[in-house]
């Protein structure tokens, strides 16, 4: 304990467990079941508690709520959890829950994640690695985030959503479908807007790999047959192509769930 620094405002429960280096600033509780690994710092103001477990070298800043109790009636007291991966940074005001019964009874979010002021990841939620929630974005119960995914501000997730890998969503979007890996969507009710080409040139994808996963993308989303018929032709044509293969593999893997599509049925824009 000798390494950690507690401001003599805060309220460290007897039972929380700190790694070296943690650092709690003035007036923050953290519960007899937190865990705190190395490096971590929580501002002032913060509440953290509930069976949490916050990964190394995460920033937690002033009034966030991490771990309290999920918004949901089912919920029954369960010693669910919170797990928060390593070098997130969860800004002002926000609140993240943990699972429930009715899931897994779990949380997660994973590393490098940024999560804005006043942003909300509810229960029962899996949010990837290196996820970015803008201000304001909320996260109903049991959605799954792939990695790379960016949330513009104001955006809102209906419950049970996937959006997939490098997805972009944007400003002031109501996204109540899944998402594909590499898409991009916009609009109240969201549809699909096209690929995240602009992310995935700034992630320096391979240029003929951009290419042939618009060709796919053309072809999926045409207006010709049904959406998994034409899922399973662009898997034949480009068998050999990673991305393509991982749009193909969450549009046909969840044949209950609604997947968002282009409003003018031709493949939309990709600009």
């Amino acid at each position: 304990m000798s390494s950690v620094s507690i401001h003599q405002t805060a309220i460290v429960a007897p039972g929380a467990r700190l790694g070296h280096n943690v650092k709690i600033g003035p007036y923050c509780v953290v519960g007899e079941n937190v865990v705190l690994d190395a490096d971590v710092e929580l501002i002032s103001h913060v509440c953290v508690e509930g069976h949490t477990h916050v990964g190394a070298g995460s920033r937690i800043f002033p009034f966030a709520s991490v771990g309290h109790q999920p918004q949901d009636r089912k919920y029954q007291g369960e010693a669910s959890r919170l797990e928060i991966g390593e070098r997130c940074v969860i800004r002002e005001a926000a609140t993240l829950n943990p699972g429930t019964a009715g899931d897994g009874m779990v949380t997660r979010i994973g590393n490098d994640c940024l999560i804005m002021a006043s942003a909300h990841v509810a229960h029962d939620c899996i949010i990837g690695d290196n996820v970015i929630l803008a201000n304001y974005v909320g996260i109903a119960g049991h959605c799954h985030i792939g990695d790379n995914v960016t949330f513009g501000g104001t955006v809102v997730v209906h419950q049970r959503t996937r959006i997939g890998a490098y997805a972009f969503i944007g400003a002031q979007s109501m996204v109540d479908g899944d998402v594909i890996p590499y898409g991009m969507a916009v609009g109240n009710r969201a549809a699909l807007a096209g690929l995240n080409l602009v992310g995935l040139k700034r992630r320096q994808f391979d240029r003929d790999a951009i290419h042939r996963l618009r060709a796919a993308y053309r072809m999926i989303f045409s207006n010709e047959r049904t959406l998994r018929e034409r899922a399973e032709d662009a898997a034949e044509l480009f068998k050999n192509d990673a991305m393509v293969q991982d749009v193909v593999t969450f549009i046909t893997s969840a044949a209950d769930r609604p997947i968002l599509v282009p409003r003018n049925g031709n493949g939309g824009s990709e600009s």
